[in-house]
């Protein structure tokens, strides 16, 4: 197996891990996740370890894998939007010397960015799978992720930034998951007295907060968040062959607006909705079920259209 890291001062870092003389796969996730997809030579796992890696559906054993950091800033300074990540995969193709990617694997904001590459560099990628990503962003989606800034930015106002960012993180936890998980998980009533109550809940979501308060800055998170929702590619500009992923219990990228994707790209298309009860987080908590659909797509295998338990 051989492995690479390059930082380069007009390009992201990035990384590639796994067979240089095998076809390259992209592998892009949210605006948290990193370069670091899955294990190299440092053993170290990566955000995407279930998915990614020696036999598993992206094989690194049979293919590189390419992932890049996001950037924040786009060259004028301005908060970097999906085409702005869309030119630094590019770039980072140039600097590894990748003419073509055989296929993007993106969700989330990963599947954003994964789409505004195809609409630009359409005979530089073969084919996509998206997860959990649309053309646009929903209104309600926008709404929610607008607050969450609102709290940054009132935090950096008064100095606080840090916990801002904790809660406003917290908050984005309840817009990743669903009210049937956190039913299950966790009890409604409080640990401590009603005066002073705390709950299992409030509890986990400062805990994610904190965990995502120490790899972010509240610039950056404000800076990610807002191009989550200035996203835009027109759907018919996207000619290569793609597999969308679709999840039932998404609020955040309803299973509607996954159809109406599906059914405006300019290219062959695919839509398979998946039944989860962990919502946009999916892509993360269900590697079975996401690694049968992103293997099928990879090896060419039809999938067939509709819902999977």
């Amino acid at each position: 197996m051989s492995f690479t890291f390059v930082r380069r001062l007009d390009c992201a870092d990035f990384e590639i891990v796994g067979k240089y003389d095998r076809p390259v796969i992209a592998v892009l996730g949210g605006i948290s996740a990193t370069r670091h997809v899955t294990a190299g030579q440092s053993r170290c796992g990566g955000w995407w370890q279930d998915v990614v890696g020696p036999g598993k559906a992206v094989d690194t054993d049979k293919c590189a894998v390419l992932s890049f950091d996001y950037i924040a800033n786009g060259a004028d300074g301005q908060c970097a939007r999906s085409i702005d990540q869309a030119h630094q995969l590019a770039c980072v193709m140039d600097v590894a010397g990748i003419d073509t990617l055989q296929t993007i694997v993106g969700a989330s904001y990963g599947g954003m960015v994964a789409l505004a590459f195809a609409s630009l560099y359409p005979k530089r990628v073969g084919n996509l799978v998206i997860i959990s990503a649309a053309h646009a962003s929903h209104p309600m989606a926008t709404a929610l992720r607008a607050m969450q800034r609102r709290v940054v930015e009132l935090g950096i106002s008064t100095d606080r930034g840090r916990d801002a960012l904790k809660i406003a993180r917290g908050i984005a936890m309840t817009t990743y998951r669903t009210a049937e998980e956190f039913a299950e998980r966790f009890s409604s009533q409080p640990d401590d007295i009603p005066s002073e109550a705390n709950f299992p809940v409030e509890d986990y979501l400062m805990h994610c907060g904190e965990r995502f308060a120490n790899s972010f800055t509240p610039a950056r998170f404000i800076s990610l968040s807002l191009s989550l929702d200035l996203h835009h590619v027109v759907p018919e500009d996207v000619h290569v062959p793609t597999t969308l992923v679709s999840i039932d219990s998404d609020t955040l990228v309803p299973p509607w607006q996954m159809r109406e994707l599906a059914s405006r790209l300019g290219g062959p298309s695919t839509l398979v909705e998946l039944k989860s009860r962990y919502g946009h987080d999916a892509f993360l908590k269900e590697p079975r079920a996401i690694s049968q659909i992103i293997a099928a797509s990879l090896r060419s295998q039809p999938i067939a259209e509709g819902v999977l338990q």
